[in-house]
C-alpha cells in the first residue's frame, strides 16, 4: 500500500536526504563542523559582522545603527554577507566564529583577543552591555527586559522553523503542521499584544535590545513583512492592534530602516546593502547604484 502525501512510514533509523529539506535542505546537515576551507574577511573596524539579512540578522544590524545614532562612534562596524543559501555558513572560518553555524556571528577585534560571539541574542546583549545602551536602569525593568529577550529566542523557532517552514518553503502544504504552529504564532502574538496594551515597549516604558530582538520576528508579521500578506492574513494579524501600534513606531526609525537593509539579498533593490562598512554605503553601494554603475 503506498504511502499518502500526509503519510510518513517512519523507518527504524533516520537517514539524512537533503532533497526532503524543501527549499533550505541545503542550509541544515545533520553534523557539525566545516566542510570546507575559506578565512572569514576582516574590515578596518573593530568589530566584524558576518551575517544575512534574515530576522535573527536584521536585529543585532539595527542595534549597531542605534548605536551609532545615540552617538557610539566604536560602534562602527563592518558586515559581510553569509550566503547561506551557498553554504558559506560552513566555512572553516565561520565555523570558528560560530560553530554552530549560524547566523549572525561577531568577532570584536578591539579585545585583547578577539572574541567571538555568536546566537543573536547574546550578541545583543554583548554589544548593549559594552556600549552600556539601550538597556534600562531600573533593576525591575531590566529584569524584564531580560525575560522578554529569553522569551524571543524561546519563542521565534516556532514562528521561523514551525509556521514559516510549512507556510511557506516546505515541499507540500501539510494541515496538521500548519495548524499546529499557525495556533501557537497566534498565541504568542496575543501574549505581546496582552503585554503592549500596558506599556509603550516590550520591558516597559524604554526602549530596549528586547524590542530589537522581537521586532524583526513579530513586528514584521504584524505589519505583513514577514511570510507575506498571505500569511498576516491566514493569521489574522490585525486583530494584534497593541502589536501593530508598536511595530509601526519602531518601523520608522531611522536606525531600523537602514538595519534592514544591511545583508541584505531581497526585495527592492534600494533596500538591499548586501555589504556595510561606512554610513556612506546607505546613500551610494545600495543594490540599485551597483547595478547600475
Amino acid at each position: 500500500m503506498m504511502a499518502s502525501i500526509d503519510e510518513y512510514i517512519v523507518p527504524d533509523i533516520w537517514t539524512w536526504n537533503e532533497e526532503n529539506g524543501g527549499t533550505f535542505g541545503s542550509i541544515n546537515r545533520p553534523v557539525a563542523g566545516a566542510t570546507f576551507d575559506s578565512e572569514l574577511p576582516v574590515g578596518k573596524h573593530p568589530l566584524q559582522l558576518y551575517s544575512e539579512g534574515t530576522p535573527n540578522g536584521v536585529k543585532v544590524t539595527i542595534l549597531l545603527e542605534e548605536l551609532l545614532a545615540a552617538g557610539h562612534q566604536n560602534a562602527e562596524y563592518d558586515a559581510w554577507l553569509i550566503k547561506i543559501g551557498k553554504g558559506e555558513q560552513f566555512s572553516s572560518g565561520f565555523v570558528e566564529a560560530n560553530p554552530n553555524s549560524k547566523i549572525p556571528a561577531l568577532v570584536d577585534y578591539s579585545e585583547k583577543h578577539p572574541q567571538r560571539v555568536f546566537e543573536s541574542g547574546s550578541i545583543l546583549f554583548y554589544l548593549a552591555t559594552k556600549f552600556g545602551a539601550f538597556l534600562p536602569s531600573s533593576p525591575s525593568e531590566y529584569t524584564e527586559m531580560m525575560s522578554w529577550l529569553f522569551w524571543q529566542m524561546g519563542s521565534a523557532p516556532y514562528l521561523g522553523g514551525g509556521f514559516g517552514h510549512f507556510f511557506v518553503y516546505a515541499p507540500n502544504k501539510l494541515k496538521y503542521p500548519i495548524n499546529r504552529y499557525a495556533m501557537e504564532v497566534k498565541r504568542q502574538l496575543s501574549v505581546l499584544d496582552n503585554r503592549l496594551a500596558d506599556c509603550e515597549f516590550i520591558s516597559g516604558p524604554t526602549y530596549s535590545i528586547a524590542d530589537m530582538a522581537i521586532w524583526p520576528w513579530y513586528g514584521r508579521l504584524a505589519l505583513g513583512r514577514q511570510y507575506g500578506k498571505k500569511a498576516g492574513a491566514f493569521l489574522s494579524v490585525s486583530d494584534y492592534s497593541n502589536v501593530i501600534r508598536w511595530a509601526t513606531q519602531l518601523e520608522q526609525r531611522e536606525a531600523v530602516i537602514r538595519g534592514q537593509m544591511v545583508n541584505r539579498t531581497s526585495g527592492d533593490l534600494s533596500g538591499q546593502l548586501r555589504e556595510r562598512h561606512s554610513q556612506e554605503d546607505f546613500e551610494f553601494n545600495t543594490e540599485d547604484k551597483i547595478s547600475r554603475s
